[in-house]
């Protein structure tokens, strides 16, 4: 388990973390998500102890990082798949892992089958790796001690499509055994696939969190009937809002809200369904007014308003 208790990261008057509270909890995979700059990577570095909170609190199986017995066996990290030797080879930097972290040098070759790299790629220096093939080793660097938690900050980044799908399925399997993932990535589609839990942040502060199938059902409810206009009043009068589109009404309520309303109201339904977003559209909808296209339209709005201002003044 990963929580995070009002945790707080300033940076001089910049506030990279604003009370983040949240908990990844065991046999899930909890998807971490934000425009750049929402503050992930710095959550993600303060749980693993190498930036310290301003305040609150990030731990690890109850603990912080540094009061872990044996970090390395018990968590599994990846933060930048470049951060290795790069005149090393990708056997000699796994088996340097291994002697850290106090496991047999036979776990060595079990990974590098495990993560897809041949006996000739493991002796290549990681300069000749490409993006690719450094996610893998980096992801078989954090297996090594066989983890209770996986902190992985874009994994995804450089894996063709087949590596993907076999990152989904290694993940998948490391939940299903009751253990702990934190993934942070851009690649929604890939995350809607393979997340049972999502925190989203924009700004340094959550903006949702929650199971992912509960999150993306808060689309509205569709709903047609014989008299919308009846309906429709009926529904504004418990207090519900409703928008009218070509053939349907889209109310922001639940499906009983909406049949009850009916029934009062005399009206038959023809149909009634809940709306669903994906995951893009969810977070497209949250974290628009926090991603850097609106800061810059906003900045533009003002610069504008300023320069009107003064020709006005003139």
């Amino acid at each position: 388990m990963i929580t995070f208790e009002h945790l707080t990261k300033r940076y001089g008057s910049f506030t990279a973390l604003d009370d983040v509270t949240f908990t990844a909890r065991p046999g899930v995979v909890t998807g971490f998500l934000g425009p750049n700059g929402a503050g992930k990577s710095t959550a993600m570095r303060v749980v693993t102890g190498l930036t310290p909170a301003t305040s609150g609190t990030a731990t690890i199986l109850g603990r912080p990082y540094a009061q872990l017995s044996n970090p390395a066996a018990q968590v599994g990290t990846l933060l930048d798949a470049s951060a290795q030797h790069a005149g090393r080879t990708g056997r000699e930097i796994l088996t340097l892992g291994a002697i850290a972290v106090g496991v047999p040098r036979s776990r060595v070759d079990e990974l590098l089958t495990l993560v897809g790299l041949d006996e000739g790629e493991s002796r290549r220096r990681l300069r000749d790796y490409s993006l690719g093939m450094r996610q893998r080793l980096g992801i078989a660097h954090a297996l090594l001690g066989d983890p209770e938690v996986l902190i992985l900050d874009e994994p995804a980044n450089g894996l063709d499509p087949q590596g993907i799908a076999w990152m989904r399925e290694l993940l998948g399997g490391f939940a299903r055994e009751g253990r702990t993932v934190l993934l942070s990535s851009h690649l929604l589609h890939e995350v809607q696939l393979i997340a049972d839990d999502i925190v989203m942040i924009g700004r340094g502060r959550i903006l949702a969190q929650g199971r992912l199938d509960e999150l993306v059902a808060q689309g509205g409810i569709t709903v047609r009937s014989l008299d919308d206009a009846a309906l429709t009043d009926a529904l504004r009068r418990d207090g519900l809002v409703v928008t009218s589109t070509n053939d349907a009404l889209v109310v922001d309520g639940t499906p009983e809200q909406v049949g009850r309303a009916a029934l009062a109201a005399g009206v038959v339904l023809l149909e009634l369904r809940q709306q669903e977003r994906d995951l893009e559209r969810m977070f497209l909808d949250l974290t628009s007014s926090t991603d850097r296209g609106h800061q810059a339209s906003d900045t533009q709005a003002i610069d504008t308003h300023a320069t009107d201002t003064q020709e006005s003044a003139a």
